[in-house]
């Protein structure tokens, strides 16, 4: 009997896992289409004011993050206000800049730059956390930067201010990880959500004062498409990482590069050739490896190491808490 009941327990848990993973794998699609709908503006309307509306849609999520016992308040509550307001300052640097990138960029080359955020959290856990790092999670790091390389060819092509913000969209998720995991289990993952969805709401809405424009219908349409479908997809997330193990629901992420592809392909006019193929796969082996390596060191993981959609990225990092 101790068997039978055992082997059912064991069968529960497979089925949730396996749930949680399709769970994961549709909320990166979501995410998809939500970066898809910035790019279908066409650069129509400035960043600033896309980052404001979307963070205006992104407060449809927070009724469905709220865990047992949390209040409304808690939303801007922290046990920490220095790094609260760093995770406030990163989370409208990040949206911002992964505006501009997918605006600027085609998806897939703009997805292969943010990508490198595991790169920079592996760097950063050196430097502010003293995590011993081995030589395997360094070869992940070195592989990541070369595919940047090969991607971008510096001196053989025209880089943009795309490329740049893509970049440091990358880094500031890196930071934000690195704030959660200082934070440890103390923060509510409602008050992270919070830093995030207000400081891309407060710093957007200053800058876009000086250059505004009222959107057209359809305009509204796909700012609509863009921030809603980013709080969905954060939902989404969290009830994946709820089902299965974070070091399961983060590895779905890069399906987000066939999205890009297929959007690139059929929306945007998007081409990819060898070399820049060669670089985006370095890329997503890098990512791959260095999350590999977090598992067998039994390091806590963020339930999605990245997302495009930096205000969905930043939540779903907090939603095993």
């Amino acid at each position: 009997m101790t068997s039978i009941t055992a082997d059912s327990k064991s069968m529960a848990a497979g089925h949730s896992t396996l749930r949680g993973v399709l769970v994961a794998f549709a909320s990166y699609a979501v995410y998809a289409f939500s970066d898809a709908s910035i790019k279908l503006l066409h650069g129509t309307l400035p960043s600033y004011e896309v980052a404001f509306i979307g963070s205006l849609f992104g407060f449809a999520a927070i009724p469905f993050l709220k865990g047992r016992g949390d209040g409304w308040m808690d939303v801007v509550k922290t046990t920490n206000r220095p790094l609260w307001m760093l995770r406030f300052a990163c989370g409208a640097i990040g949206t911002i800049c992964s505006i501009i990138a997918f605006t600027k960029l085609p998806m897939a080359e703009a997805f292969a730059l943010l990508f490198l955020l595991p790169s920079f959290v592996t760097i950063l856990s050196v430097v502010f956390l003293k995590e011993d790092v081995r030589w395997q999670r360094w070869t992940a790091v070195i592989l990541g930067f070369v595919g940047v390389l090969i991607v971008l060819r510096p001196g053989f092509r025209e880089l943009s201010i795309g490329h740049l913000c893509a970049a440091i969209g990358g880094l500031s998720g890196a930071v934000s990880i690195i704030i959660n995991r200082a934070l440890g289990s103390k923060e509510k993952r409602i008050s992270l959500y919070g830093a995030v969805l207000f400081g891309t709401l407060i710093v957007s809405g200053l800058l876009m004062l000086q250059e505004m424009t009222w959107p057209a219908a359809w305009q509204w349409i796909l700012l609509a498409s863009y921030g809603l479908l980013g709080a969905v997809g954060t939902v989404l997330l969290m009830s994946a990482a709820q089902l299965a193990p974070a070091n399961l629901v983060a590895p779905p992420q890069y399906s987000q590069m066939i999205w890009a592809i297929g959007f690139g392909y059929l929306l945007f006019n998007d081409s990819i050739d060898l070399a820049m193929a060669l670089g985006i796969v370095l890329i997503i082996f890098s990512g791959l490896l260095t999350l590999a390596r977090e598992r067998k060191r039994g390091t806590p993981l963020p339930a999605a190491v990245v997302a495009a959609n930096t205000q969905g990225a930043f939540a779903a990092e907090t939603s095993d808490r």
